[in-house]
């Protein structure tokens, strides 16, 4: 009797029942090695947060876009603002919504819904972000783009990585075959578009890698859903 009333016995008894099969179930869906990435990326999200909220200055921000900027000329300025559009919310949108169109079409239903998830929280997790830490962006030049919204963190890096990572991810599991080379070209895009934001200079460092960091936690807690749900018996 005194076993059952224990309060560590009905911790154990609730860890046992609860807690360690989701756990186990979490585990199995993103693997070990994605949870470990998942915690560094958080605990350097953590960090640039804290630092960004106390109006820290980050040295390596500015001397790293004034170092990037001497090699700017017209031919790259070109191919930077048209890479930059493939992360502009008027392409992104595009892109989702064909997206959306041919998932329904093909009765992927489910992925369907996930993915309108993914992107409109990405979207509502970039504003509220901005809105949050309100981080002037960097004029350090003359800019060829104008930009009116805050900076921290980059909705470009953010929403590339959720838009793009999650097509990359449908399509390793419909031909699994190209995996690698799909995940390359999908890596390589991402990286442009980022890579784009500091060339034109409307973004520091830190924030196209909170950007980054945010969408592939949003990203893997997206992708997890997905898992679940199909897991799940009909």
């Amino acid at each position: 009797m005194y076993l059952n009333s224990n309060p560590l016995r009905k911790l154990v008894d609730f860890w046992g029942k609860h807690i360690h099969p989701s756990l186990t179930l979490l585990v199995a869906t993103v693997g070990t090695i994605g949870l470990s990435i998942c915690l560094i990326v958080l605990s350097l999200l953590a960090w640039l947060f804290s630092e960004v909220l106390e109006r820290e200055a980050f040295g390596f921000d500015t001397s790293s876009l004034l170092w990037l900027h001497q090699f700017a000329n017209p031919f790259l300025d070109s191919v930077m603002l048209t890479i930059t559009q493939l992360g502009d919310p008027i392409v992104a949108g595009g892109v989702v919504l064909v997206s959306l169109v041919l998932l329904w079409w093909q009765h992927y239903r489910l992925e369907a819904k996930i993915f309108a998830i993914a992107n409109l929280g990405g979207a509502i997790l970039n504003t509220g972000l901005k809105l949050t830490f309100s981080k002037p962006r960097p004029h350090l030049w003359t800019q060829l783009i104008a930009e009116t919204s805050f900076s921290f963190p980059s909705g470009h890096a953010l929403g590339s990585v959720v838009l793009y990572g999650f097509i990359a991810y449908l399509l390793v599991n419909r031909y699994a075959q190209f995996a690698k080379p799909i995940y390359l070209c999908v890596t390589i895009l991402i990286s442009m578009i980022t890579f784009s934001r500091l060339y034109l200079g409307v973004h520091w460092p830190t924030d196209v890698i909170a950007g980054c960091g945010i969408g592939f936690l949003w990203l893997i807690v997206c992708i997890t859903m997905l898992r679940l749900q199909k897991l799940k018996p009909f």
